[in-house]
């Protein structure tokens, strides 16, 4: 958290690198900071329905547009344990907030209830591009 009283900037210690994969040779043992796919097991649908609404909150600070209507948001896992496994990409490698977002993703999963382990993994392939976007956000962007 921010030491000055008055930012509302999330700052958990965490940077970029802590939510990107590992450049680590496959024949190595993982790092403890790198973000894993979760366990084959039961999902949770209704539990993923509110990580999505929680994940909607999020907004890309330099488009009007939430991250999932951006098609930011590649994969999510929601596990009947609680455990939320997200991927995800930004508009651009060089993104202003590609140190913050992950962070704000993961803070915003937290605030709902019966979630337990948050794993946000940063992703590059394949590159984010407009034609993921939801025709909602087009049409919020004008692009329809």
């Amino acid at each position: 958290m921010s030491t000055n009283p008055n930012s509302s900037r999330f700052d958990d210690g965490k940077d970029l690198f802590d939510f990107m994969p590992s450049r680590r040779p496959p024949n190595r043992e993982p790092l403890e900071t790198d973000v894993e796919r979760p366990a084959a097991g039961e999902t949770d649908a209704a539990l993923e329905a509110q990580v999505i609404d929680a994940l909607k909150t999020v907004r890309d600070p330099e488009l009007p547009v939430n991250l999932v209507d951006l098609g930011l948001i590649y994969e999510l896992i929601v596990k009947r344990d609680g455990t939320v496994y997200v991927e995800m990409t930004l508009t651009a490698p060089s993104c202003p907030v590609a140190g913050s977002l992950p962070g704000e993703v993961e803070k915003a999963i937290r605030t709902v209830l019966g979630v337990g382990e948050v794993r946000v993994k940063l992703v590059w392939t394949p590159p984010w591009t407009q034609d993921r976007m939801r025709e909602e956000a087009r049409l919020e962007l004008g692009l329809l």
